[in-house]
């Protein structure tokens, strides 16, 4: 069993992750001084400036959101791991009819943006 397959098996809800990875997404761990993993940060870039960016601090505590090419909030989501991964995989691609794009504000300070 791989290490990845293990820790699947212990917390069922990484699957998530590991689907974004499937989908381009690259990964970053965050940790504090004593070297513990804090939070995970993801990002995805899009061709035209747009990026989907991940925080995760724990199952039940995460964000996504995706930022135009002038770091301008045009979609976001804030709740579990699986909530949260699953708009992310469902939103559609910048340059597809129907993607969001309206701006809804700057980047929230709490959240990593790429």
């Amino acid at each position: 069993m791989t290490a990845t397959n293990s820790a699947i098996a212990a917390f069922p809800e990484l699957q998530r992750l590991v689907d974004l990875r499937e989908a381009g997404w690259s990964f970053l761990p965050v940790t504090d001084d004593d070297g513990e993993l804090t939070e995970l940060r993801g990002v995805r870039a899009w061709p035209g400036g747009f990026a989907d960016a991940l925080r995760v601090v724990y199952t039940t505590d995460a964000a996504g959101l995706r930022v135009d090419h002038m770091g301008c909030v045009v979609w976001q989501r804030e709740g579990g791991l699986a909530e949260v991964v699953d708009g992310l995989l469902t939103l559609p691609g910048p340059e597809t009819v129907g993607a969001p794009r309206l701006v809804l504000g700057r980047s929230p300070s709490g959240i990593w943006v790429p």
